[in-house]
């Protein structure tokens, strides 16, 4: 059972062993992209159930794309104008918003017609938010955001000591967005590849062994169970640390 009250606000995750799923079945690598696709369409569903606000899912990693084989990378553009056509409707049915970030300009112009078309079609709905994260990775959005703040700064004249973490929050893909409080990871990868660097600061992780084509709205929900029996720390020390906090108005006393 969810406890309703402390859902995470953002959930995100890095959808890993579409390739191993299909190697494990002897299929072609393409077979295990369309199966994870579906799994995208199921969890999506299933977050929209429960009330999660955000729900970000790293898709197509700028890496990948320079290192896929072009027959690859044009498969995987294909099944995404698939997606969008196919499960748009089942967006407005189900209340889910869909955005996306990273270097989405560099895509093909007919996909990311598609990404616009779907973007706009979804944009009263107040549901769940659903991000794609295409072409994206952690280190070129802070270059990018870097290259936005250094202009805004000349523009302004601006010091360099008077950068704030806001100011560089302002400049990054997902601006508009709260930090997620729970990073998944399927495949059993220890490694948080290269995404969202900055806002997983704070962020519970949570791995698990089950390849992305077979993760199921019923595995998000154990993953969210297993995120409500943490302690977050923030940085902090928690209750089982050992250390006392001290009084306040015990320290002023003692202070005279």
């Amino acid at each position: 059972m969810l406890k309703q009250e402390c859902l995470p606000e953002h959930v995100a995750i890095i959808m890993d062993g579409n390739g191993r799923w299909a190697g494990k079945r002897s299929l072609k690598r393409f077979l295990g992209h369309q199966q994870g696709a579906k799994s995208v369409q199921l969890v999506t569903e299933t977050a929209s159930r429960i009330g999660l606000p955000w729900l970000t899912l790293y898709a197509f990693s700028l890496e990948n794309n320079l290192r896929r084989p072009r027959a690859e990378v044009n498969f995987l553009m294909r099944l995404l104008k698939s997606y969008l056509e196919t499960n748009v409707q089942r967006m407005m049915d189900n209340n889910v918003r869909i955005r996306y970030i990273g270097r989405t300009h560099e895509l093909p112009a007919e996909v990311q017609d598609k990404m616009r078309w779907a973007e706009e079609t979804t944009a009263r709905n107040t549901g769940t938010t659903l991000t794609l994260a295409l072409n994206y990775g952690g280190r070129s959005e802070m270059v990018d955001a870097f290259r936005g703040l250094a202009a805004e700064m000349q523009r302004k004249h601006l010091a360099p000591d008077r950068i704030t973490e806001e100011d560089i929050h302002r400049h990054l893909y997902t601006a508009h967005m709260p930090d997620p409080d729970l990073l998944i990871r399927t495949s059993g990868e220890m490694r948080i590849s290269n995404y969202l660097l900055w806002q997983i600061a704070y962020a519970e992780i949570y791995v698990t062994e089950r390849l992305w084509p077979d993760f199921r709205g019923i595995h998000l929900l154990e993953a969210i169970a297993d995120f409500q029996r943490r302690e977050r720390r923030f940085g902090g020390i928690g209750e089982g640390s050992g250390e006392v906090e001290e009084d306040p108005e015990r320290i002023k006393l003692a202070a005279g």
